[in-house]
């Protein structure tokens, strides 16, 4: 038989590893225990959405404690109709636990998207930017790798491909990394002290923007730049309490 782990425990191990009253977040994002259950947890499960999907197979997996980037709210108050309506009475009728983890499981040191992707990459921390609320939630990095060398490990990486706009400095020194929508951080990089970002989701007109600041921007999906803090989050939660654990993975392309 599986162990019960008291729900609060849990959280405040959550709330306490991703420094949660350190770091402000977007109107909405709610971070913390944003769908309790009756209190005791016997599996973890993690997933990048708070979707209706995401959460029927996490439930048909038997997990009750679910941790996620993009969580439940991110609009102001709205009918609980429809989709909003079947995923709250999936939660109670499965009692599953919904946890959400946005801003904090970017920037953070060692289970960020932001450090893990570096890692992944051979790319060393040297220091951050795109302060948010006195928060830096971006990250420079050294680099050694030409940029056909760091492309190649990018399509290694992330399999369902990426784009690539290259017209900045072919070995770059430094490189700024900003996973999910690195919108914001284009126009950003050069007083940073670096011409290459590497991301999730840009627009059209950061092509035109590349070739005219000369710029090496590597955007390779939204959902596939965040797949790692939570399933690293969620992998310590497992470990610490001994519970069994599941990553919840989506088809999402962008």
């Amino acid at each position: 038989m599986s162990n019960m782990i008291a729900t609060e425990d849990i959280v405040n191990y959550c709330n306490q590893r991703t420094k949660l009253q350190e770091i402000k977040d977007f109107p909405g994002a709610f971070n913390g225990l944003q769908f309790q259950n009756l209190g005791t947890i016997s599996k973890i499960g993690a997933s990048v959405d708070a979707g209706l999907v995401p959460f029927q197979n996490a439930i048909s997996k038997g997990i009750d404690y679910i941790i996620t980037h993009h969580g439940l709210f991110w609009s102001p108050p709205f009918p609980i109709t429809g989709p909003a309506y079947q995923k709250i009475k999936l939660c109670l009728d499965h009692n599953l636990a919904v946890y959400g983890s946005h801003l904090p499981l970017d920037c953070h040191p060692e289970i960020g998207n932001n450090a893990i992707l570096a890692q992944k990459l051979g790319l060393l921390p040297t220091s951050s930017f795109l302060p948010y609320e006195g928060v830096d939630i971006g990250l420079i990095t050294k680099n050694t790798q030409s940029r056909k060398e760091l492309s190649n490990r990018l399509e290694s990486l992330f399999s369902k491909g990426i784009n690539s706009m290259e017209f900045g400095t072919e070995k770059p020194s430094t490189i700024a990394i900003l996973t999910g929508s690195g919108q914001s951080a284009v126009d950003k990089i050069l007083d940073a002290g670096t011409d290459t970002l590497i991301t999730g989701e840009l627009k059209q007109h950061h092509f035109n923007l590349a070739q005219e600041l000369k710029l090496n921007l590597y955007a390779c999906g939204h959902y596939a730049t965040e797949t790692f803090g939570v399933d690293a989050l969620a992998l310590e939660v497992a470990e610490k309490f001994d519970l069994p654990y599941e990553f919840i993975p989506s088809e999402c392309m962008l």
